[in-house]
């Protein structure tokens, strides 16, 4: 089936509308499993919690090699799975989440951050990745107003968050066909409705493929 993942700086509020996606698809009658990461299954999720352990200080290559790891057990025990199984798969944050956080927010560079994930990861890429547009100031404002604690990298400065910014748009720039922007500025409905908007055509043309 279809493989899609949400991405976006915290606090552009992807979380929230990756459930909405998933309650709407799943009234439509389609088979759909929501996940998320660093995470979605139990080891990996050991490993997001040492990860956003503010009481750790990783270095960069270590922080990096730690998302891929449990990336890599999450795609094996529970993403390739359940494609296999014909269901759609959605994914809050994958690959491209540590290119830009790590790969251009901790200045280790995106492309040798991609040449180990493209190792690790093989052929299994997202089919559609939605980005959530919003300005770094903006998603801090949001942050603050959150009921829970922040995480470790939540809690870094705007300078890293602005940063991790321009890396998303760099990686929208070059994979234009992949991931879609949305304004994720606007109120929950508003956003959903875009996000809708976008899955619903490539649904839609996965099924007329099949048709042929």
């Amino acid at each position: 089936m279809i493989f899609i993942t949400f991405e976006g700086i915290d606090g552009s509020g992807k979380t929230t509308i990756s459930k909405m996606l998933k309650d709407s698809l799943d009234q439509k009658g389609y088979k759909v499993l929501l996940t998320r990461e660093p995470g979605g299954e139990p080891m990996a999720e050991r490993i997001r919690n040492i990860i956003l352990d503010s009481d750790v200080a990783p270095t960069p290559w270590t922080e990096t090699l730690l998302y891929v790891a449990a990336r890599k057990q999450h795609l094996d025990t529970v993403i390739v799975p359940a494609l296999r199984e014909g269901t759609i798969v959605i994914c809050d944050r994958f690959m491209d989440s540590t290119s830009a956080y790590q790969g251009y927010g901790r200045n280790i560079g995106i492309t040798d951050v991609d040449e180990v994930q493209n190792i690790v990861l093989g052929v299994t890429k997202p089919d559609l990745t939605i980005f959530f547009d919003i300005t770094p100031k903006e998603a801090q404002l949001r942050l603050m107003n959150r009921k829970r604690a922040a995480d470790r990298l939540e809690k870094e400065d705007i300078k890293f968050h602005e940063s991790v910014y321009d890396g998303y748009q760099i990686l929208i720039s070059e994979n234009t066909d992949r991931i879609k922007v949305i304004d994720a500025r606007k109120n929950v409905n508003e956003v959903f409705q875009q996000v809708e908007f976008i899955v619903e055509n490539i649904l839609n043309e996965g099924l007329m493929k099949e048709d042929d």
